[in-house]
């Protein structure tokens, strides 16, 4: 069980492979299917009743997170979305519950259970993909494809798509070594501290290849926790040689890979910053603003985009499609309202200060909770929580910090099943969801490469998916020309669609539709949304249109 706890919680961070209209769900699925996996086979369960009482607390929680998601608003909430929220906790369910599988310091192969399900996995899957970072950056990676994502010289993210994701798992496998290693008040062996130097320095230099503006402050970030556990002189060489491998890692990396120091690394980044428009300042701005248009309830759970594309600002506007707030109190607040942002935000500032984490002794909980920090400040400035490695490492981080009475009455017998059970309910589910997935997605492929089941009538097949609907009508979209005869369907279809993906292709079509229908009110209404979201696309629409534009 150890081994295949090991195995599990790498690979997901290691799974390479993605397909379909979502790039973001096959990993998902794949790292709900592995978690659930493990879990299924763990055993023995020793769940006392305190354990569970706080964990009923947990599910009330949850619960009125859920209603708060799916209370009526303008738009009703799609099934994949409230799918992907649940989904969502479902994953951190499955990683605390694999967190607990034993007591904490139970001994399996002379290590306790945490370093198998959560601190050997996060240090052995930033190694591999360190390596694998700097082939990307090195411009090898095509050398080991379809194993290693392609990524353009001067760029690492490995195989998680993302630098800062990246950056993020970099920083977590520091928090472990720095937790159990650096902190510890035994010191390392000649032996065993070569080992140690040489695994951190692969991380840093591997951060220091992303030029993550995140991944950095995260360094700093767990250098500061470092010191308000431990202020010695072996700790202060260990962090002073860290902070001094990056930099040496951002001087060198561009010179090594015959790259312009002044346009690549993180010195270019921090002088430059972003353009206006793109940049994280006007990105919030935007969404303080669409906060204060609906402060209670909110605009409803992933009606950000389209509150973006709906609304006309004063100043600078944010250009791209906005999906997430990158900022995880702001997100809930503009989807959920500001009371949820506060319940929720309190909830959480609540529990740290009741836990105390600067008094914390154990060198396990301490890498827990700086694993929590490096999600933190990831949350803050990004949405890694989106993403399944993540939810996973939230949970077992959770797991690891659940606190229960060794001397408690043990829990009811049906309770000690409860994990088994959920476990078997996720794999059951991702099983219906990975299907359906894969059926959709046939409409997304050229026929030759389709499966031969859906190969004839592709699109009347897809459309009996329940939970990816919106991806098919989307698809159903995007091919369908718009005539007089199917314009009020196009017209639905394309209002609806708004609240999926407010993209040109869309707005295009909602805009033929409705001057067929003579709609002249609603196409006033959009053009100028549609030149403020889109003025390239705008124009070149503008462009293709009739002197005069036919009317019903």
């Amino acid at each position: 069980m150890a081994v295949t706890a090991l195995a599990v919680c790498t690979l997901v961070w290691l799974n390479p492979f993605t397909y379909g209209p979502v790039s973001s769900v096959p990993p998902w699925l794949f790292a709900a299917f592995a978690a659930g996996s493990a879990l299924a086979m763990a055993a023995p369960w020793e769940l006392r009743r305190d354990c569970t009482q706080g964990a009923w607390c947990c599910l009330s929680g949850v619960a009125g997170l859920l209603v708060l998601a799916l209370w009526p608003r303008d738009a009703a909430l799609p099934p994949y979305e409230a799918l992907a929220l649940l989904g969502a906790l479902f994953l951190v369910a499955i990683g605390a519950a694999l967190a607990r599988r034993l007591p904490p310091f139970a001994q399996i192969a002379s290590l306790p259970w945490p370093w198998w399900c959560a601190l050997l996995p996060w240090i052995t899957a930033a190694l591999v993909s360190g390596v694998m970072a700097l082939l990307q950056y090195f411009g090898q990676a095509e050398q080991f494809a379809p194993w290693l994502n392609w990524a353009p010289a001067g760029e690492a993210f490995a195989n998680l798509r993302q630098r800062n994701q990246f950056a993020s798992l970099t920083n977590i496998a520091l928090a472990a070594l720095l937790a159990t290693c650096v902190l510890s008040k035994r010191r390392c062996a000649p032996g065993r501290a070569a080992w140690l130097a040489a695994a951190m320095a692969l991380l840093v230099v591997a951060n220091a290849a992303t030029a993550s503006r995140t991944g950095l402050l995260q360094l700093g970030v767990l250098a500061s926790a470092a010191l308000l556990w431990r202020r010695d002189g072996r700790t202060l060489a260990w962090l002073g040689g860290m902070l001094v491998c990056y930099a040496i890692a951002t001087l060198a990396l561009p010179w090594l890979a015959g790259l312009d120091p002044s346009t690549h690394g993180m010195f270019s980044r921090l002088r430059e910053g972003d353009a206006l428009c793109s940049s994280r300042i006007t990105l919030w701005r935007n969404v303080l603003h669409l906060i204060a248009q609906k402060p209670w309830l909110g605009w409803g759970w992933g009606e950000l985009d389209y509150a973006h594309y709906m609304t006309l600002y004063d100043g600078p506007r944010f250009c791209d499609i906005l999906d997430n707030a990158h900022n995880l109190p702001l997100h809930l607040a503009v989807e959920l309202g500001i009371p949820a942002a506060l319940l929720v935000c309190g909830g959480v500032l609540v529990w740290i200060v009741r836990a105390r984490p600067w008094r914390e002794t154990d060198a396990v909980r301490r890498a827990a909770w700086m694993v929590l920090a490096v999600i933190g400040v990831h949350s803050l400035l990004e949405y890694p929580l989106w993403y399944g490695p993540f939810q996973l490492a939230l949970g077992l981080c959770l797991g690891l910090l659940w606190r229960d009475d060794p001397a408690g009455a043990p829990a009811p017998a049906a309770m000690r099943q409860a994990p088994t059970l959920l476990a078997v309910l996720a794999l059951a589910l991702v099983a219906y969801a990975a299907w359906d997935y894969r059926r959709i997605s046939q409409i997304y492929l050229p026929p030759a490469q389709r499966a031969p089941a859906y190969r004839d009538d592709t699109l009347a097949k897809a459309q009996q998916s329940w939970l990816y609907q919106r991806q098919v009508r989307f698809a159903a979209l995007s091919v369908a020309e718009v005539t007089p005869d199917n314009a009020a369907s196009m017209h639905a279809l394309a209002t609806e669609l708004l609240h999926f993906s407010p993209e040109p292709r869309v707005i295009e079509k909602l805009l033929e539709s409705a001057q067929l229908l003579g709609l002249q009110g609603e196409v006033a209404f959009h053009l100028p949304r549609f030149a403020a979201a889109f003025p390239t696309a705008y124009a070149r629409w503008q462009a293709a249109q009739p002197a005069d534009p036919p009317a019903k």
